[in-house]
């Protein structure tokens, strides 16, 4: 009797829990100035998607939202565009590198302010991601902003940004083989993985309402390390600024 006790509790309690679900993302497209690739000197303008998960929701656990203040987790995007000899003549030699989807996840530590009864806020992240297509390796990135947000429709951030990849992700992006360097105007490097960059972010961020906004944002990086050793690197710049601009949709699915 206990058990179809137990298996009419959870059958009854199922649906009311599928009912209560929510997962909560703001999509964005737009468009990025950025270096052609890691370590070069010359910019071009990229199509900019982005995904950034605002709430999870299953029953009594319930992440993000608008009561978002405190330790919570936090979704991670981010797509590297393809590197090949065509991006400069400096690349000759060098291999192809495809296009890569890194996904992920960490925490993060918010006090974000509303623009009525407080204009001051802070928001601190870190997060590891792989590259489920592409380089498949692990990154990490931490960050801290201070926040400004003079209404409920406006906000300024900014802050600083430390990132690092494993040996994978150091070989793909800044390292070269031998037979690259037999190839190529480029002496053999063996990149290792660590911190391989820090700089600065700024964005701000206009809603029209609850649904649509703009936000346009400046990166400023400085390489380190094995990337900043590299003779890819070497031979452009080891500083990279980044310019976007996008329009961003809100998002709810509930289930």
């Amino acid at each position: 009797m206990r058990a179809v006790a137990l298996l009419i509790g959870l059958s009854t309690a199922a649906p009311a829990f599928a009912q209560d679900s929510t997962i909560g993302v703001t999509v964005g497209a737009g468009v990025r100035t950025e270096p052609t690739y890691f370590g070069s000197d010359t910019p071009e303008t990229v199509f900019a998607p982005s995904v950034s998960f605002d709430r999870l929701k299953f029953g009594p656990l319930d992440f993000g939202g608008t009561e978002a203040d405190g330790l919570g987790f936090k979704g991670g995007f981010r797509i590297v565009g393809e590197r090949s000899e065509d991006d400069g003549a400096e690349l000759t030699g060098l291999n192809d590198i495809d296009l890569a989807l890194e996904l992920g996840g960490g925490v993060a530590l918010t006090d974000i302010p509303d623009g009525v009864t407080r204009n001051w806020g802070t928001y601190s992240f870190a997060e590891v991601r792989y590259g489920v297509i592409g380089h498949e390796s692990f990154v990490a990135e931490t960050g801290a902003d201070l926040i400004y947000a003079p209404n409920s429709q406006l906000a300024f951030r900014a802050g600083p940004r430390l990132f690092g990849g494993d040996d994978d992700y150091a070989a793909t992006y800044f390292g070269v083989t031998a037979d690259e360097a037999n190839a190529s105007a480029f002496d053999a490097f063996d990149a290792g993985g660590g911190v391989l960059s820090r700089g600065v972010a700024a964005r701000v961020n206009y809603d029209f309402n609850d649904a649509w906004g703009v936000e346009g944002g400046v990166t400023y990086r400085e390489f380190l390390g094995d990337a900043a050793d590299s003779p890819i690197v070497r031979g452009g710049s080891t500083d990279q600024l980044s310019i976007s601009v996008s329009v961003t949709r809100a998002l709810e699915f509930n289930f």
